[in-house]
């Protein structure tokens, strides 16, 4: 009796205990655009950079900011000076032993006006930088900067030993990057997928899983259909597949499922500007009928959110109120809300002077009549608004392959139709949708979100000095209380004041409304059961400690890399 519980334990033992090997393969609908992150606008780019490449601290589950590159640091009395003390032995992936002088290039690279990045305006306030040694790192700031500690989490670290003196953006660094992170890069094949391998010199110790694949599958029903032939081991759900499709035995017995809340909201963002200045990215002329609050408050009122939240979401998140998601300490909760009014939308947009004038026709009306009508000297009533001579006509673009956007958009299409507004819906693969219509302002409305950081400050998205290409105030907001807050904001590291700073913004964006704030999704991730050692975490979701999952070795589909 006691040989066949010994034998059980083994077996157990077997089945449960960490061991290096097997491949990971995780679906994602985008595909990455360039992997040196500070180049990088898009959440694909970012995942995978974040597995090669380091930063020189980073959060726990515990949403402490403890050690990455960095063993530790000391930060004088006024907050105004940190002193980075680097590990030592850490070497870049081609055998480069890592030093402060790389942290230094990183620094002067993306503050360099030559370089296309959004991330530049944390760094651009250090008054002082300077490697004092090979593992000491210093800067100094000249007036306080709330976010000063958490933002070196986020420096794209170069090798300055591969890229002194060259371009950044022409490098094969920026599709074959090297970092001294938990994988290492193997190879990309374009719109197929991303291949990593784990770096067994790995600072923080060798990865369990031995192979890391992204791939690239733009359609969520087909990446399902791999998920469930075995093609992908982890994917994120849409609703619902979350809610009923996965809700049967073999996924019960195959898969694990999470949820948990996700510093995340998707938003339908107005482009406020409809002529820029090509050098300064400043508005020279305002879109003509977007520029009127009353009629971006019309919109609100005319979109049901909790519609969307139960339509498309199936109750998987809650209406978004503004740019900031609750249960974290920045949220204000006591915004200006939109609750679903037509009748109200109809009055603000008659106030703003839309109306629908003319004779009315039928919707079924062959367009050769209406033209006729109109060729008569007669107004036709289709029942769309119009001012000026122009209809109120505009078309919405999202991405293609997130069918929760999609749908989100086709319900406000139809709501918007309900109060005298067409809409048109356009879906564009990624890489175009972020590179050709956001960044060059392509646009007039446009379905996305933000994964936020957990520093409340928000300045690179709503200041007003940050409209130029490829940086993220896209919609060319404008307003200068909100700029100030935003100086004021991250310039004390009082909590309080922080707070009452970010508040009042959140009070102003809630009734200027440059975006329709639409809700706040939960993540529903699922994962293949044989890894273990997944952790999710409120905020920072599931991959902060990637290095640490594993397969067990009898539960292992591929062989061990030696």
């Amino acid at each position: 009796m006691d040989k066949e519980a010994g034998a059980e334990q083994v077996v157990n033992n077997h089945e449960t205990a960490p061991a290096y090997g097997d491949t990971l393969v995780e679906g994602t609908i985008g595909e990455p655009s360039v992997l040196i992150p500070m180049l990088a606008g898009d959440a694909a780019s970012h995942d995978v950079a974040s597995l090669v490449i380091n930063g020189l601290v980073k959060y726990n589950k515990d949403l402490t900011i403890v050690g990455d590159l960095a063993e530790s640091w000391d930060i004088s009395k006024d907050g105004l000076v940190i002193a980075f003390h680097l590990k030592k032995g850490i070497k870049w992936t081609d055998g480069v032993e890592f030093t402060a002088e790389d942290i230094l290039f990183g620094y002067k690279t993306i503050i360099d006006e030559k370089t296309p990045t959004a991330y530049s305006e944390d760094y651009k306030q250090v008054k002082k930088a300077e490697a004092l040694d090979r593992y000491t790192f210093r800067i100094t700031y000249e007036k306080p900067f709330a976010p000063a500690l958490s933002s070196w989490g986020n420096l794209t670290i170069l090798p300055k030993h591969l890229l002194q003196g060259k371009d950044i953006t022409k490098n094969e660094l920026g599709r074959h990057p090297i970092g001294m992170g938990s994988f290492k890069f193997v190879k990309w094949t374009p719109g197929q997928e991303v291949v990593l391998e784990a770096n067994h010199d790995y600072f923080e110790g060798r990865p369990y899983i031995d192979k890391y694949v992204y791939r690239v599958i733009p359609d969520p029903a087909t990446m399902f259909l791999e998920l469930k032939a075995g093609g992908i081991d982890w994917m994120g759900l849409t609703p619902i597949q979350y809610n009923r499709q996965t809700d049967t035995p073999y996924f019960k017995n195959n898969f694990k499922k999470y949820r948990y809340p996700a510093p995340v909201y998707t938003y339908m963002g107005l482009n406020l500007c409809l002529k820029r200045d090509k050098t300064t990215g400043q508005c020279i002329e305002k879109h003509p009928w977007f520029s009127d609050k009353r009629v971006r408050q019309a919109i609100a009122y005319a979109i049901d959110k909790q519609e969307i939240v139960d339509g498309v979401l199936f109750g998987l998140g809650s209406p978004a109120t503004g740019p900031y998601v609750p249960n974290t300490w920045s949220y204000n909760p006591n915004v200006k809300k939109y609750e679903y009014n037509p009748e109200k939308a109809r009055g603000l947009l008659a106030e703003a002077g839309w109306r629908d004038t003319g004779i009315k026709l039928p919707l079924w009306t062959p367009s050769l009549i209406k033209r006729l009508t109109k060729w008569a000297g007669w107004d036709v009533k289709d029942g769309i608004l119009d001012k000026d001579g122009r209809s109120f006509e505009f078309t919405i673009l999202t991405n293609q392959g997130n069918n929760v956007r999609i749908n989100t958009a086709t319900i406000i299409q139809w709501q918007l139709a309900k109060v005298g507004i067409r809409v048109n819906v356009r879906t564009l693969e990624w890489s175009t949708f972020i590179n050709e219509f956001i960044d060059k302002r392509r646009f007039e409305a446009v379905i996305l979100g933000w994964s936020l950081g957990l520093d409340p400050d928000q300045y690179d998205i709503w200041h007003s000095s940050k409209t130029k290409e490829k940086e993220f105030n896209f919609v060319s907001y404008n307003n200068p209380e909100v700029d100030a807050l935003l100086e004021k904001g991250r310039r004390t590291f009082d909590i309080e004041q922080r707070k009452k700073a970010y508040f009042r913004i959140q009070e102003i964006l809630a009734d200027e409304l440059p975006y329709i704030f639409l809700y706040v999704p939960d993540a529903t991730p699922i994962v293949h059961a044989r890894f273990k050692g997944i952790e999710p975490a409120p905020l920072i979701g599931m991959g902060y400690n990637i290095h640490k999952w594993y397969v067990p070795e009898g539960l292992q589909r591929h062989k061990v890399i030696q």
